[in-house]
């Protein structure tokens, strides 16, 4: 780890970033004094590029924010070093994570760190897109009625075209804690616990690791379609082709046997919420960069599996889903509608831009229909 200066970066009012003002002053609340701590990865990551955090460094630094800037490798591989990191992170005011380090620590015990906020804008285009200069007041305000109304609903259906159709209702006894670092943008609710849920998931195009931690292979490509049955938060069997049912039994059988976690353990699950989410390129052609950015489309929904925590270690990936909250459709075919919810009319009254984006989402999310 080493530390970098952003002496001779200053901030060009010319070069202005609607997206890093957005993330510095509705999310972070930069004020002058702040000390604040930017961590990115290490030059030649290919994951971030490096004008978002430098951007947003020099826009904090002209705020009067004391900023400064360390180089974090992409992920850490052992308990010991994440302990050791996590505590070398007192002394500041507010941390942002350009970094997919954030990520691997966004379920972990942070209460001894200063708050936090994992960015998941990866480049200057991202940053400044209708992605990154949404409201992030009233995302949060969306997030949190979307939490209450999946937590409240008597009935929840999660239906797909493909077949998938899981079938419960959140569990009050067995709520999933949310992550411990702030999202920026809110892209997805809090996680539903697969307890108190039973149904069929249809698993089709690849199964992807989760950042949680990384391994090889991280993709595994799936040739056709394998259904999924799930029990409560047991994955009791796998219905299709023999050769890919064998496939994704090996590799449940692989990485749980690396991690020593219990393979066939289907924890939660949660869907996109941000409909200015998109990932323009084919997920495959950077299965790494989709898998820690495209979910926050409501064209996806994803399963948190193998290992009795969130987020597990293998993601299932749903294409545009139905998810009817007490018989009503909250998302439609991969469209979500938060004024479905109870009392979501209201939810617009003061963000008629943030409206603006709901009625008219973007699809782009890297996988063909």
């Amino acid at each position: 780890m080493s530390v970098s200066s952003i002496a001779n970066f200053r901030f060009d009012p010319h070069s202005h970033s609607a997206g890093a003002l957005s993330l510095l002053r509705d999310c972070v609340g930069v004020v002058p004094g702040m000390c604040l701590l930017i961590i990115k990865e290490k030059k030649g990551s290919e994951y971030y590029d490096e004008a978002a955090p430098e951007i947003t460094a020099a826009l904090a630094r002209d705020q009067n924010a004391n900023v400064s800037i360390i180089e974090v490798e992409r992920y850490l591989d052992c308990p010991v070093k994440i302990d050791k990191f996590i505590q070398s992170l007192s002394g500041y005011c507010h941390i942002i994570f350009f970094a997919r380090i954030g990520d691997q620590l966004r379920f972990s015990d942070l209460s001894a760190i200063p708050p936090a906020t994992m960015c998941y804008t990866l480049a200057r285009e991202s940053l400044d897109s209708v992605f990154g200069t949404a409201c992030h007041h009233g995302l949060c305000e969306v997030k949190n009625a979307l939490d209450v109304a999946l937590s409240n609903a008597k009935e929840i259906q999660v239906t797909c075209p493909l077949g998938t159709d899981f079938n419960g209702c959140a569990q009050r006894d067995e709520a999933v804690s949310d992550v411990s670092i702030n999202r920026f943008p809110m892209l997805v609710p809090s996680p539903v616990s697969c307890e108190g849920f039973n149904g069929k998931v249809v698993l089709s195009r690849f199964l992807v690791g989760t950042g949680s931690q990384f391994y090889d292979p991280y993709l595994l490509p799936l040739e056709g379609n394998v259904t999924a049955y799930v029990e409560q938060n047991k994955i009791v069997d796998f219905s299709g082709d023999e050769n890919e049912v064998n496939k994704i039994r090996q590799h449940y059988e692989l990485v749980s046997s690396k991690f020593d976690i219990n393979p066939y353990f289907a924890h939660s699950w949660h869907a996109g919420m941000h409909p200015g989410c998109v990932f323009k390129n084919e997920a495959k052609s950077d299965i790494v960069r989709w898998s820690g950015s495209a979910f926050g489309n409501p064209r996806i929904l994803h399963f948190h599996t193998c290992g009795e925590y969130a987020p597990g270690e293998i993601s299932w990936t749903i294409v545009d889903p139905t998810i009817k909250l007490d018989g009503v459709p909250v998302w439609e075919d991969g469209v979500i509608y938060p004024k479905r919810i109870p009392n979501g009319e209201k939810l617009f009254d003061s963000h008629s831009r943030l409206a603006q984006l709901y009625e008219n989402p973007l699809f782009s999310i890297g996988i063909e229909s």
